[in-house]
């Protein structure tokens, strides 16, 4: 039974179309992955079946009643709650059901038991003991644990937690709710390993249906059982797990390949036949006919290709044998995170932070860049060493800016053509470079941030998990970049096939010496 029809999607963001007339539908009990490129329109497929943005065209259909549920990133917590508080509000409405069902019982033992009380006790109590309202606190507990909330502490208050920690807070609630239909753009972003396999195993077990956004091609293969393909302003529909939709895609595209070049060697053939022909008295009629006949043939677009992504960043010479050396550091806000850290990065190595979310690693960058105070021992960069960060939250100084606008404003030097090659060569599609930052994808705001890292002459690398929202091709040539890069690299990530040969060395903050 289908839960959702989408007809005839229309929709455009100024001159940049997004959907020309897509169509497809979400049955019961589908596992849903979504792909494409960084900009492709998959995070603005979500805001449009969640009725946020309206489309220009076409028709997007719920099933009556269906109840949906969306990963939201950005939603306000209340700061004064704790964890366990928070959590408890995804039974809010079955709290509701309890008091109900209460003051009913309450009324029933005062005085005569109406026919119509009864039953909407009964209707109470079902809904109840379906819901699982009953075993509340041991759900609670299992989800906390799966997603680690457990490791930072259920009577955190929600105001002392990092971004990433929020994010699993979020997650964990609209878990909780268990809606119909769950609508989830990157839901591992802030994920450890531990906590993606779990992750995993609930979404594969889920009874409803889902749409799920993720780059993470083993994740998407583990949880589907159909994908969609949004692409150059179609939405197209496939059968299977992810590395099934990939190879069924690859066999389209072969084919879609063959019959355009099939078609252009009949179109060839036909216009010399026309061009020799229409000349002469005898055959002039013929090659009229032949024109007519062209002239009539639906012809196949050329198939598009996606915008190449070429990454590097400029360096300046590093002589410093040991461009920076911590001596028992110590990083926090209030109280230490972690034992003290003392370590030294060599000219030229490049060092993995690992450690599950919230354990500090972030922290430990802030300190390093001066951003918030040490609160013990010492760091030092060798002063030869010229520092470019990639920060992972999306934040701009003014999110109204376009692309164009945010490097002009950083580097004025460069005329419109050098930022448009530069933000070019980073996969920042034309279209996309007179948009306001805050109108973009999370993908392509990180190809604008990528940008203006490769703007940065320096010879020391300070990327906080980099690879967040970044599609495959733009990771891959990402790795490449830093493994071209000849200076010092600091790289935080939580994807251990990113770093796999990347990193020469392994800080792992969870096996720190005490």
């Amino acid at each position: 039974m289908s839960l959702l029809e989408v007809t005839g999607l229309s929709h455009a963001f100024g001159d940049k179309v997004l959907y020309r007339g897509a169509s497809f539908s979400l049955n019961r009990g589908e596992h849903m992955g979504v792909a494409g490129q960084n900009g492709a329109g998959k995070s603005t497929l979500f805001r449009l079946l969640t009725g946020e943005i309206v489309q220009d065209g076409g028709r997007i259909v719920w099933q009556r009643g269906i109840r949906l549920g969306c990963l939201d990133q950005y939603a306000d917590l209340p700061e004064g709650e704790t964890v366990e508080g928070y959590l408890q509000t995804a039974f809010a409405p079955f709290y509701a059901l309890q008091e109900e069902l209460d003051a009913l019982y309450a009324g029933m033992a005062d005085g005569a038991v109406q026919a119509a009380a009864m039953e909407r006790a009964a209707q109470c109590q079902t809904a109840l003991d379906q819901s699982g309202f009953y075993l509340r606190d041991s759900t609670i507990a299992k989800v906390a644990a799966g997603l680690g909330l457990t490791a930072f502490g259920m009577e955190t208050k929600l105001g002392a937690l990092s971004g990433g920690q929020r994010e699993k807070v979020i997650l964990a609630k609209l878990l909780l709710k268990s809606p119909d239909v769950l609508l989830l753009d990157e839901p591992t972003n802030f994920l450890d390993a531990a906590h993606i396999d779990w992750l995993a195993e609930w979404l594969s077990s889920f009874a409803g249906s889902f749409l799920v956004i993720s780059h993470d091609a083993a994740f998407l293969d583990r949880v589907t059982n159909c994908m969609i393909d949004v692409e150059f302003g179609a939405i197209v529909k496939y059968g299977g797990r992810y590395f099934q939709y990939m190879r069924q895609k690859g066999e389209r595209r072969a084919e879609y390949l063959r019959e355009y070049q099939a078609q252009q060697r009949q179109i060839r053939r036909m216009e010399e036949y026309i061009q020799k022909n229409k000349v002469r008295a005898a055959t002039a009629k013929i090659a009229r006919g032949r024109q007519k006949q062209l002239d009539r043939i639906d012809r196949i677009p050329p198939p598009q290709l996606a915008a190449a992504v070429s990454l590097s960043f400029p360096a300046l010479s590093l002589t410093a044998s040991e461009p920076l050396r911590t001596e028992k550091l110590q990083v926090g806000y209030t109280a230490p995170l972690l034992p003290p850290l003392s370590f030294c990065l060599r000219a030229g190595e490049k060092a993995a932070v690992t450690g599950f979310n919230g354990i500090g690693k972030s922290t430990l960058i802030k300190t390093l860049l001066g951003q918030i105070p040490p609160l013990g021992g010492a760091f030092r960069f060798a002063e030869p060493v010229r520092l470019a960060y990639y920060e992972q939250e999306l934040r701009w100084e003014d999110g109204a800016r376009t692309p164009l606008q945010e490097v002009a404003a950083r580097y004025p030097s460069l005329g419109e053509k050098e930022t448009r090659a530069a933000l070019s060569r980073c996969g920042v599609r034309a279209a996309c470079v007179r948009q306001p930052l805050e109108t973009l994808s999370g993908g392509e705001q990180s190809k604008v941030k990528l940008c203006l890292l490769t703007l940065t002459r320096s010879n020391f690398l300070i990327l906080d998990e980099p690879t967040n929202h970044l599609d495959r091709e733009t990771r891959a040539e990402l790795r490449r970049a830093i493994e071209r890069f000849p200076g010092c690299a600091l790289i935080v990530s939580h994807e251990a096939d990113f770093l796999a040969g990347l990193a020469g060395r392994v800080i792992d903050m969870e096996k720190l010496p005490e």
